[in-house]
C-alpha cells in the first residue's frame, strides 16, 4: 500500500506533509552534524589549542630576547661611558663563530 505525494496531501493537507518533510530535513541535518562535523571540530580544537600554546611560547621567547638585547645595549653604553672607548663589534666575525659552533654541534650530534 504505497501512497503517493498527491494522495497524502489530499488526505492530510499540505501543512502537515510540509511539516513532516521539514522534520525529516532537521533530523537528517542533525545526524550529519553529529556524525561528520563534531569529530572534525574536536580535532580542530585540539590543533588550535596546540598552536595557541606554541604562539605563547614564541611570544615569551621574543620578550626574553628583547630584554636580553636591551640589557646588552645598556651594558655597551655603560662600558663606553666608563672607558671612554667605543666598543667595536665585528658582526661578520660573530656570524663566522656562530657558524663554526653550529657545524661542531652537527658533527657531535651525528657522532652520537
Amino acid at each position: 500500500m504505497r501512497m503517493d505525494l498527491a494522495q497524502a496531501i489530499s488526505d492530510y493537507g499540505f501543512p502537515i506533509i510540509a511539516a513532516m518533510g521539514l522534520g525529516y530535513f532537521v533530523y537528517y541535518v542533525w545526524q550529519w552534524v553529529t556524525k561528520e562535523i563534531d569529530p572534525v571540530l574536536g580535532d580542530a580544537s585540539k590543533t588550535l589549542i596546540g598552536l595557541i600554546d606554541r604562539v605563547r611560547m614564541l611570544d615569551n621567547d621574543m620578550i626574553r630576547l628583547t630584554q636580553k638585547l636591551n640589557m646588552v645595549l645598556e651594558f655597551k653604553d655603560q662600558y663606553e661611558k666608563m672607558t671612554g672607548r667605543k666598543l667595536d663589534i665585528d658582526l661578520d666575525a660573530v656570524e663566522e663563530e656562530m657558524d663554526a659552533v653550529k657545524k661542531k654541534r652537527k658533527r657531535l650530534s651525528k657522532d652520537l
